[in-house]
């Protein structure tokens, strides 16, 4: 079983293209080196939303340590606000493989 996360943002209006640059060529790398794995990721252009699935491996046991890395690497703590005003608001579903 994986757990993961679907993850719905809607991102301000004259960023997706921004958005979707930062986050395949930034985000992504630094979300792997926290032992985090991006599934896969969608648009929909039409209401701005950017969904993506975000998983953990078997459980969610060790979200907390892999959030704390990714969180506390230079990276994060020098683009925190970019990313932030990017996103208008984030819906997060807890999922499970079957």
């Amino acid at each position: 079983m994986t757990a993961a996360h679907l993850r719905i943002y809607t991102i301000n209006k004259g960023f997706i293209d921004s958005w979707i640059t930062m986050f395949h060529e930034e985000l992504i790398p630094i979300m792997n080196d926290a032992g985090m794995k991006v599934e896969s990721t969608w648009v929909n252009m039409e209401k701005s939303q950017f969904i993506w699935i975000r998983s953990y491996g078997d459980s969610f046991d060790h979200y907390d340590e892999m959030t704390a890395a990714y969180k506390g690497c230079d990276w994060w703590r020098d683009n925190v606000d970019r990313v932030k005003k990017h996103i208008a608001h984030m819906e997060v579903i807890e999922i499970q493989s079957t």
